[in-house]
Formats: C-alpha cells, sequence, structure tokens
C-alpha cells in the first residue's frame, strides 16, 4: 500500500520585511511563528520576487512570473508575459495536487487574475482549489474589504458584520477548512493556502491590540535598527561583518523627526497587524494538533516581497480614489480620509495610511531598498519550513541559497507527483525550480544561479556573486560573502565577471520572455494612446 502523502500548509504574507518577526531579530511578539521556527529550521537567504502579484504566480506554480502572465501586476500590460492574468501555459499547486488524490483550499488574497468582479478561469476555482474564501483583489479595507468572495459567490454583506476584521476572517475560514477535511474525508491529503494581506497597506488594526504596542518604537527607526542587527548577528541569521545599511535618504534622522508620536503610531500598527496574524497562525497550528494532523503536515510560511516604501500622498491618494476595488466609505458612511497625514492617527476603518520608507527600511533591517526593488531589501524573505515527520533537525537555520519557484519543485518531490508536460489539454511550462529537501538536512541541492525581473530592476545570483541593477541606473555586482547588504560595488574590480553574469541574465531573461524595460515602457504608452484616442 502506497503510504498517505504529507498534508501541506503554505502561509503567505503580505509586504512584511525580513526582520519583523522575533526569530528573524524583531520586536514584534509572534510566539507561533517563532515555535515553528523552534520546531523547524528558517533559511536566511530565500528569496522572492520583489512584488505582489509576480511572487504569488511564481510561488503557486512554480515557474518565473513572466512565464504565467504577470510580468508586473493584474493590468493588462497587453503583450504575452504581462497580460496580469494566471495564463494556460502553467499549473497551479492546487490544480497539480487535486489531480492526485489532495482535497485543496484557499483563505485569503488571490491577486492574480485581471478579472476583479466577475468569474473568470483564473479565479481560485478554475484553478485547482475545491474551496476559496477570500478576495480577489489585492490591497484593502480590513474591516469592510471588496471582491470578499466565496467559491464563485460575492460575499461582501458578511463583512457588514461590526465585529468583522479581514485577518481573522483568512484565520477563521482555514481553521473551518481543516476542520471540514477532517470530518469529510479524513483519508485524503489536504493542501491549504492561506494568504494573509496582513501587513500590507492601509495600517488597519483592532485598537486593543495596537495598544499593546503603544511606545514600543519609541526610540526611533536609527537605534532599532542597530539593536535589531545586533540580534540578528547573535541568532547567526547576519554575518558580523556585513556592515548595517545607511538609512534610507528619504527617511530623516530620528532625533530630527517632527511629529513623533503619529510616525510611532504608523510601526504600532503596522505591529499589530503582524501580531494578529500571527495569533491566527496560532489557531491554524492548535487546529491541527487537535485533529492529530501536526506531525505529517508540512508548513511553510514566507513574505510575497520586502518592507513597502510607498508614502500614499497625493498621487497614491488620487489612485485609490480612482480605482474600483478600493472603498470610499466605511461601514457606517463615513468618508474614508486618505494619505499619510500627520493629523489622522492611522488604525482605525476611517483612514488609510502606510508606514512610509523609515519604517520600512527598520523591517528590512540590515539591507537596503525595499518591495520592488532586487536589492536584498526587496527580495529577501524570512521562510519557514515546520514538519516533524519529515524534518527532524529543530531549530536549526539554512544559509543555502532558494527562491519561490523552488516551492512547487520541493512539493512534487516529497509527495512522489510527476510534473506534467501537458495539463487538460494544454502544454505545460518545464518546471523552474529545484527541490529543497537536500537542504533540510543541510546538504547543498546544487542549486545554479537565481534570477529577478521586476519593472527593469533586475538581479543575478551567482554563488558569492550578485549582479544588481536599480532601473534605469547601472549594474552593480556584490560580493554576498564579503557584503550581502550591498554597500561595496565591486564591478570596476571584477568586469570579466559582471559581463558573463549580464550575458547569462539576457539568455535567462529571452527564454523567460522578459520584455527590456524601455520597450516595455513604449509598449505602456502605445496602448494608452490607443485607450485615450478611443474615449
Amino acid at each position: 500500500m502506497e503510504p498517505r502523502k504529507p498534508n501541506i500548509v503554505l502561509i503567505l504574507a503580505d509586504d512584511m520585511g525580513f526582520s519583523d518577526i522575533r526569530c528573524y531579530g524583531g520586536e514584534i511578539v509572534t510566539p507561533n511563528l517563532d515555535n515553528l521556527a523552534k520546531d523547524g529550521i528558517r533559511f536566511t537567504q530565500f528569496f522572492n520576487t520583489a512584488r505582489c502579484s509576480p511572487s504569488r504566480a511564481s510561488l503557486l506554480t512554480g515557474l518565473h512570473p513572466h512565464q504565467t502572465g504577470i510580468g508586473i501586476l493584474v493590468d493588462d500590460y497587453s503583450p504575452e508575459g504581462y497580460a496580469g492574468d494566471l495564463n494556460n501555459k502553467c499549473i497551479t499547486i492546487a490544480e497539480l495536487l487535486k489531480e492526485n488524490g489532495y482535497k485543496t483550499y484557499m483563505s485569503g488574497k488571490w491577486h492574480v487574475s485581471t478579472s476583479k468582479f466577475e468569474v473568470s478561469e483564473s479565479w481560485p476555482n478554475q484553478r485547482g482549489f475545491d474551496h476559496f474564501y477570500g478576495t480577489i483583489v489585492g490591497a484593502g479595507n480590513y474591516f469592510y474589504p471588496i471582491s470578499h468572495t466565496r467559491d464563485n459567490e460575492n460575499i461582501e454583506q458578511e463583512t457588514l458584520n461590526k465585529d468583522f476584521y479581514y485577518t481573522d476572517a483568512i484565520t477563521d475560514n482555514a481553521v473551518k477548512y481543516i476542520n471540514m477535511h477532517h470530518s469529510g474525508s479524513p483519508n485524503a491529503p489536504f493542501f491549504l493556502y492561506v494568504s494573509y494581506t496582513a501587513p500590507h497597506w492601509p495600517l488597519h488594526a483592532k485598537t486593543e491590540v495596537i495598544e499593546k504596542y503603544k511606545g514600543r518604537f519609541k526610540n526611533g527607526w536609527d537605534s532599532l535598527r542597530k539593536k535589531r542587527l545586533k540580534r540578528q548577528i547573535k541568532m547567526n541569521i547576519i554575518n558580523k561583518k556585513w556592515e548595517l545599511s545607511d538609512r534610507d535618504p528619504r527617511a530623516s534622522p530620528w532625533k530630527d523627526v517632527k511629529h513623533k508620536e503619529w510616525q510611532q503610531r504608523r510601526m504600532e500598527v503596522y505591529a499589530a497587524q503582524v501580531d494578529i496574524m500571527d495569533k491566527g497562525i496560532g489557531k491554524i497550528v492548535d487546529t491541527l494538533k487537535n485533529h492529530n494532523l501536526i506531525e505529517d503536515t508540512l508548513i511553510i510560511f514566507l513574505s510575497d516581497n520586502g518592507g513597502c516604501a510607498e508614502p500614499l500622498g497625493a498621487v497614491m491618494e488620487k489612485i485609490a480614489l480612482a480605482d474600483a476595488s478600493t472603498r470610499k466609505y466605511t461601514r457606517s458612511g463615513k468618508r474614508v480620509n486618505f494619505g499619510n497625514k500627520h493629523s489622522v492617527m492611522p488604525g482605525g476603518e476611517n483612514t488609510y495610511q502606510s508606514y512610509g520608507a523609515a519604517w520600512a527600511n527598520l523591517s528590512n533591517t540590515p539591507f537596503r531598498k525595499f518591495k520592488k526593488w532586487t536589492h536584498e531589501g526587496g527580495i529577501a524573505t524570512p521562510f519557514i519550513i515546520h514538519w516533524p515527520k519529515g524534518i527532524k533537525q529543530k531549530g536549526e537555520l539554512r544559509h543555502q541559497k532558494a527562491q519561490l519557484t523552488d516551492v512547487m519543485a520541493t512539493i512534487v518531490d516529497i509527495t512522489g507527483i510527476e510534473y506534467p508536460n501537458k495539463f487538460k489539454g494544454r502544454n505545460i511550462i518545464p518546471l523552474e525550480g529545484t527541490s529543497l529537501v537536500p537542504i533540510f538536512n543541510n546538504k547543498d541541492n546544487n542549486k545554479g544561479m537565481l534570477f529577478f525581473e521586476h519593472e527593469g530592476n533586475a538581479a543575478i545570483r551567482d554563488g558569492k556573486w550578485k549582479l544588481v541593477r536599480d532601473y534605469p541606473e547601472d549594474w552593480e555586482l556584490y560580493n554576498m560573502e564579503e557584503d550581502r547588504t550591498e554597500l561595496k560595488n565591486l564591478i570596476d574590480q571584477h568586469p570579466d565577471r559582471a559581463l558573463k553574469m549580464k550575458k547569462a541574465y539576457e539568455k535567462w531573461a529571452d527564454r523567460c520572455g522578459v520584455i527590456p524595460r524601455d520597450k516595455m515602457l513604449e509598449l505602456q504608452k502605445k496602448r494608452y494612446r490607443k485607450l485615450f484616442s478611443k474615449k
């Protein structure tokens, strides 16, 4: 008799930086994630693709985002690879596992479909999930989200409950699915994808949790970044020879900051959002334990990109007001106050703010840059694996390099399921990732070069070397063993090395359908001209 395949729970945070949770050096209280790390393993060099939709597409398919149709976001940018819609050349983890006897469930944010309100072939039920609860759109109000959906049915009326809070709802439905599975299909393995929107802006959290963090960040980002780095070095997550990157140029020294109470409040709300998510993860773990499922359930936790520096200023306010997927009014009919205004304390349903570059700089300690960039601040993520039956080591670190495409490859490996070249009559692009199973045992999985591209920002990791570009600036070269915080550009000392890596990148980009950024911008201009000429 073939042994039962493991259950898989994949948990994704949204816009959370590398160092926010306790087991990666942060101040936020995250006992449940810390316990998963203590009884599992943590990766120190796991990488996402720097932006929400592309990361989700890559995570779900084992391909690079451009191969899936989501080269930028879920807007239709027209050329193949940039249609903003999960295409039919890829197969999702849910589709693969469902075809091979798994029950499949999802709770949370989807954000890989251009169709936000009308059922389409790129919605969760149509891409392999037996049951779906959550939102199709990306960011949104935590108290009153838009595109709230159960399976293919709009259920926005459920959010009118005065106690509704989206992070809790994601947790509650994930727990419901585990209970439902245990009572209805106990002999079948299951795949559960829990996709939180926390702690992505807007800064919305429950008052009592925000109060828990009052004064926690009063010493400011300069002092806290140094303290985080010390903890990371003590944990051996960061090498002591890597220097702390400078404060981002957009951020003032904390001593010179005006409106300190407002600034602290921004980080207090952000911390509360992470705290509530962690409590939810604890409920999910407790449910698995209650049903004696924890031993043979592979739990994976990560974030879709680094901390987000988006300011939500006047331009973002106009975008939000014009966006059909953004609430303009609260449940009680009050107008939402958009934008980072120091006269308005964030946290409540009638506010819509972000925590800004300075706090994002703290989130990404010790790295520089943010979400959207392929420097370490944009792509480095906490990555926790917990699987008692499959991983005997506890509390250990793994310094081997890996990326999102490797998750599908790992699932294929541990389940023994064959990755298809055809699925339901359509040709499927070959799997790009490499299994992480050898790394579980602290061995090398022979990972080759790692490649990244988002809106012209690009990177190649080859052994200890990283070639990276902040578009439209020139390429930079770093020795990541000596300088992972990317402070000493060595491109002039090693031009041949840089050229070799650049050629490898160009070959990869051509194979995966990456369109050069300058050409992409020109295509977008032509498309917008056509759209406006029709109006």
